[in-house]
């Protein structure tokens, strides 16, 4: 399970960054790296196009530490956005590459291969950007096959707030594909 951050280390983390600490991104790194590196793998398939990508992000990141706004969410879950929006957007290129070069499939299949890419990375976003609890209960009810009533015991809450945070989860994850057949979400915007 993903390390939640405090906001203020998001700011500390920020503020450092902008001053040019390499231990700052050092530290960034090792407490991001996997979760982009997974999030990229999810859209591309591919671990080297995942390596790249996990290059530019934490490159962006190094050159545009005020690209962050805290305001907006926290550090975490804008470095998720970053990673889903870069992958979706080299994924895109290389099945138009591909599409150009071979001639084979059409434009609709690029696109539903796009959305369907789109809609996984959105879901894992949505994923790592949840609160801790919600997380928690989702994973042992997904990955462990708990009911309701072992997911309580597990956290050691009463069956109905494990209802209520396995509820809001998948609440939050049906706006996956929602947010992807309506357009972009709000958010973070560009490809880096």
């Amino acid at each position: 399970m993903a390390m939640d951050t405090p906001p203020r280390w998001d700011r500390r983390m920020q503020q450092r960054l902008a001053r040019g600490e390499a231990a700052a991104l050092g530290e960034l790194y090792d407490r991001f790296a996997a979760l982009v590196h997974s999030l990229a793998h999810r859209v591309l398939d591919d671990d080297d196009a995942a390596d790249q990508i996990t290059r530019e992000v934490f490159g962006y990141i190094w050159e545009n530490p005020d690209a962050y706004d805290p305001k907006q969410g926290n550090l975490r879950s804008w470095v998720a956005k970053l990673t889903q929006r870069q992958a979706v957007h080299r994924l895109r290129q290389a099945e138009a590459t591909a599409y150009a070069e071979t001639g084979r499939g059409s434009v609709e299949e690029l696109e539903q291969k796009v959305r369907r890419a789109s809609i996984a990375a959105r879901a894992d976003y949505i994923v790592t950007s949840m609160p801790t609890p919600l997380r928690a209960a989702l994973e042992l009810a997904y990955f462990q096959r708990r009911d309701y009533r072992q997911t309580a015991a597990d956290l050691g809450v009463t069956e109905d707030e494990a209802r209520r945070r396995l509820r809001l989860g998948l609440q939050l994850l049906s706006s996956a594909t929602r947010a992807a057949e309506g357009g972009a979400p709000p958010g973070y915007g560009r490809a880096l």
